[in-house]
């Protein structure tokens, strides 16, 4: 098969005899359309991703269709409503309502593979599991012609959505997860810091909830994007705090969700929220960064600080999004062909600013 391979920081390629992947037990071969270019994957091209291990088939915001399957690959629910309920991850059951998958049906690959075992798996939060394994990292990802992924972690795509729409599931899933991590119902004003891929992801995931939401970033064409999602923006500068304070009468932000990835930004989000609200970290720093807090402020204010990595069992929520039209942020979208990759990582690496969000098609 052909695959776009990263060999070494700042050196990717096409090789067109990879191995083809094959199904194992309980596993699905996905041909893929789609594969959405994300932070992570130009960390990976850029030698900042420490878990990366050269050569690598990277890529985890994957599309495609079913092309074969492996013994026993319909056996667990893999693609109906969330059966274990909300926020549970663990081993899922099988629902004998749910259709078996086929061959040649468009679904979405779950990335994140916990190990079922560990503690944090055992309390349904297998997105944080001691043993994790990422697709596109850990193993190959959807940077090729197939990718090769647990039939627990294949979602149905709904009918008449596009490969590429539907590659925005994972990135939506993180948005659905941030804002099960905050809480955040009808009545809250949030405050999203940082208006990149994720950010606007979160923006649209919290008005759906019937948020109010604030948005703040450095740039003002981020901004721009954000005012046609519907949110009220700022410009994250020096005036920010003040502006945060004389919105809210002094208050603070009820939640504020930090998805910059800026050791300073998550320093700022405990300040501007109120007594009583909510943080959600969404944002990666460099391992080994620390980040300083007023230590005062946990006490005084009595904030919930909590962190939000990927998703767990968010899936279904995010696709129904994207198929309702509630989620509307994908058509900025630039697409490429994957077998252009080796020179869209190479531009975007550049020149940052150069598209909103790419996505490789087949």
């Amino acid at each position: 098969m052909k695959a776009l391979v990263i060999d070494a920081p700042g050196n990717a390629r096409v090789e067109p005899s990879a191995d083809l992947p094959v199904p194992g037990p309980g596993e699905v071969r996905v041909a893929v359309r789609a594969a959405g270019v994300c932070a992570g994957d130009l960390y990976i091209y850029q030698g900042k991703n420490p878990y990366a291990a050269y050569p690598v088939i990277a890529g985890h915001e994957i599309a495609g269709h079913i092309e074969a399957l492996g013994p026993d690959a319909n056996c667990p629910n893999v693609n109906g409503p969330d059966v274990d309920g909300p926020g549970v991850s663990g081993p899922r059951v099988t629902d004998p309502g749910v259709p078996s998958l086929a061959v040649g049906e468009l679904v979405v690959v779950e990335p994140f593979l916990g190990c079922g075992t560990c503690y944090p798996c055992r309390r349904g939060k297998s997105n944080c599991c001691a043993k994790l394994k990422i697709l596109g990292i850990h193993r190959a990802g959807g940077y090729a012609q197939f990718v090769v992924a647990p039939a627990t972690h294949i979602h149905r795509v709904p009918t008449g959505m596009s490969a590429s729409l539907a590659s925005f599931a994972e990135p939506v899933a993180i948005g659905v997860q941030a804002c099960r991590r905050g809480e955040i119902t009808g009545g809250d004003h949030v405050l999203v810091m940082g208006c990149g891929p994720i950010g606007l992801a979160l923006i649209e995931v919290a008005r759906a909830r019937s948020a109010t939401v604030i948005a703040a970033d450095v740039s003002p064409a981020r901004l721009d994007f954000a005012r046609q999602l519907g949110a009220h923006t700022l410009p994250s500068d020096h005036t920010l705090p003040a502006k945060i304070m004389e919105l809210t009468n002094g208050e603070g932000m009820p939640v504020v969700i930090e998805a910059t990835g800026v050791a300073a930004v998550m320093r700022q989000s405990a300040e501007l929220v109120a007594a009583g609200g909510r943080v959600v970290i969404v944002g990666l720093v460099k391992k080994g960064t620390e980040v300083a807090f007023e230590g005062l402020d946990f006490t005084r204010k009595e904030m919930t600080l909590v962190g939000s990595r990927a998703s767990t069992n968010c899936f279904p929520e995010a696709l129904a999004l994207l198929a309702s039209g509630k989620v509307t942020y994908p058509r900025v979208a630039t697409e490429f062909s994957m077998w252009d990759g080796p020179q869209v990582l190479q531009d975007l690496t550049a020149h940052p600013g150069k598209v909103h969000k790419a996505v490789l098609l087949t």
